[in-house]
């Protein structure tokens, strides 16, 4: 029983080895897209840290 499990986990992996999703960009450019807009959001937060104490 085991065996056929095995033998067809085998096969199915064979039939889709050709199978390749390219990115559209390089992987570290995720990296510092990600960096980027976390930036973003750090100034943003920090433009409005004194905004409770005005009124």
């Amino acid at each position: 029983m085991e065996d056929t499990v095995v033998a067809a986990a085998l096969a199915a992996a064979q039939e889709t080895e050709g199978i390749v999703n390219h990115l559209p960009i390089p992987p570290i450019a995720y990296g510092l897209l990600a960096f980027g807009g976390l930036v973003a959001l750090l100034l943003v937060t920090y433009a409005f840290r004194s905004v409770g104490t005005r009124h």
